[in-house]
């Protein structure tokens, strides 16, 4: 394993960073790879044609789960990426500060954010997924220990949908760089492909960096 995911860490650490409050957190997720590591890994990326999306379906990736007491995915990064945010005996989020990278606004209501998949569920389907077991889709869509998840304006998730890097961007610029590192990162170690003009596009956003 190349790393691993929050879910196979230990309970005691695992508790310990979910469990985290009221202190700033990074709104960064881990292992987002430099610039030139970005690249060497799209160049070694397969290049291909999507197939199988008319058989996809977004049950086949089961989220969110349980990651620790009462704590499932989306309450996990809503803490991870928030500032001083507390919860509920529930665990969901009743006050605290998320700033949303895609495009630069700041939340301080829980409700007005989205858990962004970085590779769209959809997306990670056409690209390979599609062959996956489904113990293996639901660590995907549940992936905390790599760039997959992001706390995002939700109107701006919806407008990204399934869409890849050649049909949408983040409309803050100096983004950009930061968004295709981890759009890399989650297809390299996850062994899916990409098509030509997604890579295209994620060559123009490195260039930016």
């Amino acid at each position: 394993m190349r790393r691993l995911l929050l879910f196979a860490l230990p309970a005691a650490l695992s508790a310990a960073l979910v469990g985290a409050m009221g202190a700033p957190a990074s709104a960064t997720p881990p292992n987002i790879p430099s610039a030139s590591t970005a690249a060497s890994r799209l160049a070694s990326l397969t290049v291909g044609t999507e197939s199988h999306q008319s058989t996809y379906d977004r049950s086949l990736f089961p989220h969110w789960i349980t990651i620790s007491g009462t704590c499932n995915t989306r309450e996990t990064v809503l803490k991870r990426d928030g500032t001083n945010v507390t919860t509920d005996s529930s665990c969901a989020a009743t006050s605290g500060t998320w700033y949303s990278p895609y495009d630069g606004a700041t939340w301080t209501q829980a409700s007005d954010l989205d858990i962004d998949h970085m590779v769209p569920l959809a997306e990670a389907w056409a690209s390979g997924a599609w062959s996956w077991t489904t113990s293996r889709r639901q660590a995907y869509a549940n992936d905390l220990g790599g760039p997959e998840l992001w706390a995002v304006t939700d109107n701006v998730n919806q407008a990204k949908g399934d869409k890849d890097p050649a049909e949408w961007q983040p409309s803050v610029g100096s983004f950009r760089c930061t968004y295709a590192r981890a759009w890399i990162q989650v297809k390299w170690y996850y062994g899916l492909s990409v098509d030509s003009a997604e890579k295209s596009a994620l060559n123009t956003m490195l260039g930016t960096c």
